[in-house]
């Protein structure tokens, strides 16, 4: 397999403006991008997600994030009126939690215990969640 240099996760929408709404809240900033009907934002260094109009496909994502500050995310989530489900501890303690998008698409985030890794392999309940 060829080095793969960049990440583009996509998750469709049903309504487009809705969506931005949304994820603007959920990423704590205003979309970095548009091509086309395609609303990006960078996450990370070579790693974006975006959202895209498909009514049909709305509610079949999942996507999971790995993240440090578990606690304080979900707090500043809170202050957006972004609802969360409970929050799982694996047995390896990584904490995994799943966000529902207003389509119901599952973003998720994982927080590794300090010095482990997020690998989803690790723990195959994070991957199949």
């Amino acid at each position: 397999m060829p080095a793969i240099t960049h990440l583009f996760a996509g998750v469709p929408v049903s309504d487009l403006d809705a969506g931005i709404d949304w994820y603007t809240r959920f990423l704590g900033r205003p979309p970095d991008s548009r091509v086309g009907d395609e609303i990006l934002w960078e996450i990370d260094e070579h790693a974006w997600l975006f959202i895209e109009p498909n009514a049909a496909q709305a509610g079949a994502g999942r996507i999971t994030l790995a993240v440090s500050g578990l606690d304080r995310l979900l707090e500043r989530l809170a202050a957006e009126r972004i609802e969360h489900e409970p929050i799982e501890t694996y047995s390896n303690g990584v904490r995994h939690v799943n966000i529902p998008d207003p389509d119901g698409n599952t973003i998720a985030f994982a927080e590794p215990p300090d010095g482990t890794s997020a690998d989803p392999r690790a723990h195959g309940s994070a991957a199949s969640s």
